[in-house]
């Protein structure tokens, strides 16, 4: 009746320590939903602006390397080789980018525009618009991608469940789904911030270990297959122009991820905010090298297996006990839960603050009624993107988060970094250009995603000539909105 084999009891040691990890991530929605009460919208949406350096930078980082960072990008890795770490270093480059640039400008930005909470609270407040077009613009587009961004990370959730301890993938994913729900639907932007704050330091042990444990195991002759029996042209960085374009294109996406880019916002400081980019850069630096180390050694020390997507997991069990194996494990959790937290939050933000109060209710609903509104979306866009994710056509977890990222990129980028930099930049362009930017990108996804360009790079060229075109023909911004740019500028905490 009872089996004490190996396998089992790997088995028993890293179920409970899933247990575990899931229980504490509740414990800090329950601890945030009793200190968090007063807060009102500004609080649950934005943590009052009272984040620190460390939480902020770790879970502006956690929130955007999502499960991808641990099973898409070494799944590509090892099955296409090093070619594809052009993704990797687009991506360190344009988050770079970001903390440089647009952090302290979208944070001072924000404030001196009516203390926006949100990405389109803060566009339309940018240029004090009476109209809510563009507030519904945006929000339409965060329902739609975030739903499969969110898709891919709970499917990642599934594949781990479903590796390691047996369960089947969509009843995991339905699991991971109530876990993510009930923290972030009782402590809010608070929760999300500290649980994200806590995988990702699980997530950067995790690369950092498992890699260059397999690579001494490979120096010592444990190796399935030599790096030069290899297939040709898989050490070739490059080897395909498209793969360099396409990958470097992924950098774009970072000015125009609201999940993202909100941490900015919610920085108490100008100067912890410059340590937070210190920290935040840091970190996703290491995360994206390691990824790609796991890719290439994991190919080595492995040789061949059937599924790519679950290389870091093969060889995360292959060379540890199984306490171990599940901790290093949990960062997948970790990676998955972090980013999907991020966006259920930042869609009912998005629905609660940009269309329920000022639009479905005209202004007439109080903090709480607000909450509850934001709440039912995060609940209405998990249940979706669990559907979505549990349908064997929805493709790859990295196609996932390729698609949603491509949107983001294309439609936000150009028009937040206009506004935050041209002073002529007005209403109508930023229309324009997220609109166009969206739907080109959309289209070329459609239509032309057979070149092998990533359709982030001409939607993202689209939306930018759009939004300059527009408001070059159109009226320039008037005193007020001339002022507040200077303001913005001008500002100093």
């Amino acid at each position: 009746m009872f089996c004490f084999g190996k396998e089992s009891l790997m088995f028993n040691a890293e179920t409970i320590i899933f247990v575990i990890y899931l229980v504490f991530m509740l414990g800090i929605g329950v601890v945030f939903f009793f200190r968090g009460r007063s807060g009102g919208e500004k609080g649950y949406f934005l943590g009052g602006r009272q984040m620190g350096a460390w939480v902020s930078a770790l879970s502006a980082g956690a929130s955007d390397m999502s499960a991808w960072v641990l099973m898409g990008l070494p799944a590509s890795i090892y099955a296409m080789g090093i070619g594809q770490a052009w993704i990797a270093i687009g991506l360190a480059i344009g988050y770079a980018l970001s903390w440089i640039y647009e952090a302290p400008r979208l944070r001072r930005f924000s404030i001196v525009a009516k203390d926006s909470i949100t990405i389109p609270q803060y566009l339309t407040n940018r240029f004090l618009s009476k109209s809510k077009a563009l507030q519904i613009i945006c929000a339409v587009i965060f329902l739609v991608a975030y739903t499969i961004y969110a898709a891919s990370s709970i499917k990642a959730c599934g594949t781990l469940f479903n590796t390691v301890i047996g369960i089947d993938a969509t009843v995991a994913m339905y699991i991971a789904a109530v876990i993510i729900i009930a923290y972030t639907f009782l402590g809010g932007f608070s929760a999300v911030c500290w649980t994200d704050f806590f995988q990702g330091l699980l997530m950067l042990a995790a690369l950092l270990v498992a890699p260059i444990f397999a690579l001494a195991l490979i120096q010592g002759g444990q190796g399935a297959v030599s790096a030069s029996q290899l297939p040709d042209g898989y050490w070739n960085l490059f080897g395909n122009w498209k793969d360099i374009v396409s990958g470097l294109g992924w950098g774009i996406g970072y000015f125009g991820m609201p999940h993202i880019i909100i941490r900015f916002m919610s920085l108490k400081s100008g100067k912890e905010l410059k340590k937070s980019a210190k920290i935040g850069i840091s970190w996703t630096t290491l995360i994206i090298i390691f990824s790609v180390a796991a890719g290439c050694i994991g190919r080595v020390f492995l040789g061949d297996i059937d599924d790519s997507s679950v290389v870091f997991i093969t060889m995360v069990r292959k060379i540890f006990p199984a306490i171990i194996s599940g901790v290093l494990l949990s960062a997948i959790l970790a990676a998955a839960m972090s980013t999907a937290d991020s966006q259920l939050l930042a869609s009912a933000s998005a629905f609660a603050s940009d269309v329920y109060k000022p639009i479905i209710r005209k202004g007439k609903s109080g903090d709480t009624e607000m909450l509850w509104a934001g709440r039912i979306v995060v609940l209405v866009i998990a249940v979706i993107a669990v559907i979505i994710a549990s349908d064997p056509n929805s493709g790859t977890i990295m196609g996932l988060v390729e698609n949603a990222w491509g949107v983001f990129g294309a439609a936000f980028g150009p028009a937040i970094m206009l506004s935050l930099f041209w002073k002529r930049f007005n209403f109508a362009g930023a229309v324009a250009g997220i609109l166009v930017g969206a739907v080109v990108d959309i289209c070329w996804l459609a239509f032309l995603g057979s070149t092998g360009i990533y359709e982030i790079i001409p939607g993202a060229i689209a939306g930018l000539l759009a939004a300059i075109l527009v408001s070059k023909l159109t009226k320039a911004p008037g005193k007020e909105v001339e002022e507040l740019f200077d303001k913005a500028v001008a500002y100093e905490d």
